[in-house]
């Protein structure tokens, strides 16, 4: 008998592994029909349905989870001491830069989902001064963002007209412009992403206010206020030291090249190791999260030729294998940020967790997956321009 019962065992298994794949692709397929007969409002609330009830399942099976505010809490305290670990073993020499600046992004791009979240008020809703602390943590951990308490309005605008011509948030990271030098450029440095196109994000500006319906001239002149010192005051501190550590490293490589004696004053090589190690344990890493982040995130949000409120039309699932090392530093965020679209109020964490059950039903109903002609048609829906 046991000489027999393996193989059939394994012919069962195969045989049931088999027939679970082929109800699978019925149900797909069933899905498929069906969903050629729904609206676009219709399949959003449906992946929101499956979504939704499949946190409740992981819920149910994982009862910390529902410790919400503690999670959200641990993380953050947690990825500040990741940073600032990295950080202090690179000034010890116990790292190398090149092993400091990847860790301390990484950690960094936790933060920055946090903040996403805390924007929806996921961690803290019954307590907004912890609400408000975290966010003000966020910040600090990385300042080339916007003043996140500025971003709040911003992207609750971005979900109501993602896509659209008032959409400044995903504007302001270059969503919508054509690709070239000048794109590359602006995806890491936020302060270039408005020198390198003055008009175009003056027009932007302008159209996000007029969506804001402003009561008065003065109410539109202070919500153009809130935006001109959206990055004050430790975002303008970044990157005035961040500029000013390139400038002069660029100044002392090119110099000697260009037979040029330069007196620098004594204190210079100082203010060099300070601005060195405020480059690798803090500016770099700042650099590299956002250059991957607006990379991923710019190209899985579409712009131009998209209905306003249409989460179907307002994202694609944006996760080929060769992206993963951008992946890497905005936690998967081009996997799993479209789910987010879908269903507001589940954390970052969950819908990771849960990305396999979204994908398959945002698939069912017809939601892009890896629609590379994004990048040829500067990000428009329509995958025919005129």
């Amino acid at each position: 008998m046991s000489k027999k019962s393996t193989p059939q065992r394994k012919s069962q298994g195969a045989q049931q592994h088999t027939a679970a794949r082929t109800a699978s692709r019925t149900a797909g397929s069933t899905a498929g029909r069906a969903a050629s007969h729904m609206s676009d409002a219709q399949k959003s609330e449906h992946i929101r349905s499956v979504v939704l009830k499949a946190g409740e399942d992981l819920r149910a099976r994982h009862p910390w989870l529902k410790h919400q505010d503690a999670i959200g809490a641990t993380i953050m305290a947690v990825s500040l001491l990741g940073m600032v670990a990295s950080g202090w073993a690179y000034v010890e020499g116990l790292i190398a830069w090149w092993v400091c600046v990847p860790v301390t992004a990484i950690f960094a791009s936790f933060i920055h989902e946090l903040e996403h979240d805390l924007i929806h008020q996921m961690y803290f809703r019954a307590k907004p001064w912890a609400n408000s602390l975290m966010l003000a943590l966020g910040w600090v951990a990385r300042a080339s963002t916007v003043n996140p308490f500025v971003r709040r309005k911003l992207h609750l605008h971005h979900h109501k007209v993602s896509g659209t011509e008032s959409d400044l948030e995903e504007r302001g990271i270059t969503n919508g412009t054509p690709w070239g030098l000048r794109r590359l450029l602006m995806l890491g440095d936020n302060m270039l992403a408005v020198a390198l196109r003055p008009n175009e994000m003056r027009r932007a500006t302008a159209k996000f206010i007029k969506a804001q319906k402003p009561a008065n001239r003065q109410e539109a002149l202070r919500l153009a206020a809130e935006q001109t010192m959206s990055y004050m005051p430790i975002g303008q501190l970044y990157y005035a030291l961040f500029h000013g550590w390139v400038v002069l490293h660029a100044v002392m490589w090119a110099a000697p090249l260009l037979g040029v004696d330069i007196p620098w004053p004594q204190w210079m090589p100082s203010v060099m190791d300070a601005l060195d190690v405020f480059g690798v344990v803090y500016a770099l890493p700042c650099l590299l999260r956002t250059f991957c982040l607006h990379f991923i995130s710019s190209n899985m949000h579409y712009y131009g030729d998209v209905e306003a409120r249409n989460a179907m039309q307002q994202c694609q699932v944006l996760n080929p294998w060769w992206l993963m090392p951008m992946q890497l530093f905005c936690f998967n965020f081009g996997s799993t940020h479209a789910i987010h679209h879908f269903a507001v109020k589940e954390p970052f964490y969950v819908r990771q967790w849960n990305a396999k059950i979204a994908h398959q039903v945002m698939r069912e109903m017809g939601v892009r997956f890896n629609d590379f002609g994004t990048f040829k048609r500067a990000n428009r829906f329509r995958l025919q321009t005129a």
